[in-house]
């Protein structure tokens, strides 16, 4: 499973009970004014959000609205909230009329800037620039232009009960060997050792292969069949193989429920759950990254999140800049909020999340350390195209369903005219 389809099933997965008022494409479209519009507005600006699953997301999205237009009451706000399949419905829409002014991406791809559907936001930053991290910058980046401003950054590592592990005298992991090993020491016939997915795959072969020093892209070419990566997919074929995995479990690995609930022992979340996790546990949980494949590798966490853009072929794009600029630049409390209130999130800005309090003591700490040291987020040419790709061969790869070398190979050749088409 790619990062852009897990975060569509655990942002997407309330977002049926969240809806204002039903329509064709969209769960909601309000203005958070009340109206569609105001009096004073010469402009409405049509902003869409995917259904976040975090409760009060929807509703603090149209009070920022509501804080903008108030500031600008030339220009009104018009919240769109998409359930489902998010992406599917934002790629078909942006090809229409009904496109939106404003939308974030949860995985951010060339091919909007080659297809120029997205307008550069460098004029934006202003003196902030800085302010962001050099990984968020260049991800959204390409031929020196920066086209997205970062609302959140998610972090994915691997959690484990304290407890369990002291029981059964083992040691947080440190390499692959000694996280299959664990699993299997801490699967019972009521629980499993690890929970990644219920596919059993999710990020773990991405995860094995930077592990290893391997890149999913490099140079602009497909490097998940390079000798590191065939190794580290070969390697963590062995969870499967053991029978250690949770499969098929009421929710999926971005819930913290496998873990609350007893049914793993080890588990690949994000920090967006640790207030789950801290409710129902307390302190009988740790955080750590997903292991090195051989000792003095590469340990992994992931950094994840959603970015706001504008639609460069909308109607309103200088209102529309206005807006991004307003809410992700200028307005550093509304930005506290979003990632502290709702959930728990990294804000991408260092000086706010300097002042964020929820991560300055306990796990949530450790996260962001480890996200410093270990952090990595997908190339920006891993479009659905590249990644269902990779996601299907390293899928049958880990459940035995052919030669790891051939399986990776083939689509490596597959995905290498869809990274082509992205190059700007």
């Amino acid at each position: 499973m790619s990062t852009r389809n897990a975060d569509l099933s655990r942002r997407g997965f309330l977002g049926g009970s969240l809806l204002f008022v039903a329509g064709a494409v969209t769960a909601c479209s309000s203005n958070p004014m009340g109206g569609t519009a105001t009096s004073a507005a010469k402009t409405t600006l049509n902003v869409w959000y995917h259904a976040y699953g975090e409760a009060g997301t929807q509703q603090a999205v149209t009070r920022y609205a509501a804080a903008f237009t108030k500031a600008n009451p030339d220009i009104a706000v018009k919240v769109t909230w998409i359930p489902g399949d998010y992406g599917t419905k934002l790629n078909s829409t942006l090809l229409t009329a009904d496109a939106p002014d404003v939308f974030e991406v949860g995985d951010f791809n060339t091919g909007l800037i080659q297809s120029g559907q997205i307008a550069a936001l460098d004029d934006l930053y202003g003196d902030t620039k800085s302010d962001f991290s050099t990984t968020n910058l260049d991800y959204l980046s390409a031929g020196g232009k920066t086209y997205g401003i970062k609302q959140v950054d998610d972090v994915m590592m691997l959690y484990y009960r304290k407890s369990v592990l002291d029981k059964a005298g083992i040691k947080v992991p440190t390499t692959l060997a000694e996280l299959a090993d664990a699993a299997k020491a801490l699967t019972t016939k009521d629980a499993k050792g690890l929970f990644v997915g219920n596919d059993g795959v999710g990020n773990a072969p991405a995860n094995a292969i930077w592990s290893n020093g391997g890149e999913l892209i490099a140079d602009g070419k497909a490097a998940f069949a390079s000798p590191q990566a065939i190794e580290a997919v070969t390697a963590v074929k062995r969870l499967h193989d053991d029978k250690s995995l949770l499969l098929g479990f009421t929710t999926d690995w971005w819930d913290a429920a496998a873990l609350t609930q007893n049914a793993a022992a080890m588990q690949w979340g994000g920090l967006w759950s640790m207030p789950d996790m801290q409710k129902a546990l307390g302190d009988d949980f740790g955080v750590a990254p997903w292991p090195a494949l051989k000792a003095g590798g590469n340990p992994v966490v992931r950094i994840g999140g959603w970015a706001s853009l504008v639609n460069a072929k909308g109607k309103n794009v200088e209102a529309a800049k206005k807006y991004v600029q307003w809410l992700w630049i200028s307005q550093t409390d509304l930005q506290k909020d979003f990632n502290e209130s709702y959930g728990l999130h990294v804000p991408p800005r260092k000086t706010v999340a300097a002042t964020a309090d929820k991560l300055r003591a306990g796990s949530a700490k450790d996260a962001v350390d480890l996200a410093a040291k270990y952090g990595k987020s997908n190339p920006n040419t891993w479009s659905s195209a590249v990644s269902s790709v990779f996601d299907t061969a390293a899928a049958k790869a880990m459940t035995g369903q052919g030669d790891v070398a051939a399986l990776l190979t083939a689509a490596a050749e597959k995905a290498q005219p869809e990274i082509d088409k992205q190059k700007v």
